[in-house]
């Protein structure tokens, strides 16, 4: 295809997943001055996309009015009758984004597709042969995708995504402090990826006795429950789950000097704003490609063990029985990781 103008990109799913999207639309639309984009996706994410150039945002009600095929088709006229498009990408490989592209496919605009590798996933998570190599990175798997259609794309995990934003009027007070801001997000999808939450608890207070300010991020009801009593237990430490809006967060998120997260949203999210992340891989491990973007492997926490990694997206129960893999990682060794560096 040759100089195409306005590309339809396709990525639902979960929001680590997503917005691993966006610094290599970045590297698209920085590279390709000729070109826009338009994102369907999960409405909520829209504030992922809010800051790039020549990007629109068609929220997708995935369990409303866009679900199943009679919402996939419904999702297709309300986006031809938006625009045209010399193109589809498909970001997600599924069957919901397949029905999607089969609907412009027969409208003739070409599509392609991401290619998710997972025969090469498959033998990295293994018990037995096990193949230990590291495979491409998901940010090299998505600009594959634009190469396919005829563009230009060199990724540059040294660009800056997007800048500092506006801390909201709450919680100034505690930025202007003077003390150092590290955002502690102690939860993920499935429990295989999670530390030890009473352990997490310590190394959070081991944060606080050291003078650092600790900012709590969570998800759900439950969960904020739990780092509403932490906030409670722990002096210096604040409870943000829930208080604030997805686009405040981002915010908040952008101007941490330190990001502590499993394999999970907030190490993407915090990535996008070149927020040095303490990453902690229990089941899953960074050779699977999906450490975040601009990440240094030296802020990695992890053990070598020949089980890992026992699955891609930590969504299989351990099969030892010992989450030997977290709970061998001491509170110390995640402590000394975070605190290096950060006064110099």
């Amino acid at each position: 295809m040759q100089n195409p103008k306005h590309i339809l990109v396709i990525r639902f799913s979960s929001m680590g997943d997503v917005a691993m999207t966006v610094p290599v639309l970045k590297n698209v639309l920085d590279q390709n001055p000729t070109v826009k984009i338009t994102v369907v996706s999960n409405a909520f994410f829209e504030p992922l996309f809010s800051g790039l150039e020549r990007c629109h945002f068609h929220p997708a009600y995935l369990k409303e009015r866009h679900k199943g095929l009679r919402g996939m088709f419904r999702l297709f006229k309300e986006l031809s009758n938006l625009s045209q498009y010399d193109a589809v990408i498909d970001l997600h490989s599924v069957l919901r984004s397949h029905l999607l592209s089969f609907f412009f496919k027969m409208s003739g605009v070409a599509i392609a597709t991401l290619d998710k590798g997972r025969g090469e996933k498959k033998a990295l998570t293994q018990p037995k042969q096990k193949v230990f190599v590291p495979l491409t990175s998901m940010h090299e798997r998505y600009a594959s995708v634009f190469r396919k259609i005829g563009l230009s794309v060199e990724l540059n995990n040294e660009q800056s995504i997007y800048f500092k934003q506006e801390i909201p009027i709450a919680l100034k007070a505690v930025f202007s402090s003077g003390k150092k801001i590290i955002g502690v997000a102690p939860f993920a999808q499935f429990k295989e990826k999670m530390y030890p939450i009473e352990k997490m608890k310590i190394v959070v207070s081991q944060l606080t006795a050291a003078n650092y300010t600790v900012l709590l991020l969570g998800g759900g009801k439950q969960e904020s429950e739990v780092l509403d009593q932490w906030e409670k237990d722990i002096f210096s430490a604040f409870n943000i789950s829930g208080k604030y809006s997805f686009k405040e967060e981002l915010s908040i998120i952008s101007n941490l000097d330190r990001m502590v997260s499993m394999d999970s949203a907030n190490m993407h999210l915090a990535s996008l704003f070149k927020v040095p992340v303490v990453s902690i891989w229990g089941a899953t491990h960074p050779y699977a490609g999906f450490n975040g973007w601009g990440q240094s492997n030296e802020n990695i926490v992890q053990l070598a063990l020949a089980c890992r990694p026992c699955s891609v997206f930590g969504n299989k129960p351990c099969y030892r029985g010992d989450h030997a893999c977290m709970q061998g990682i001491s509170e110390e060794m995640i402590f000394q990781k975070i605190v290096l560096g950060l006064n110099q």
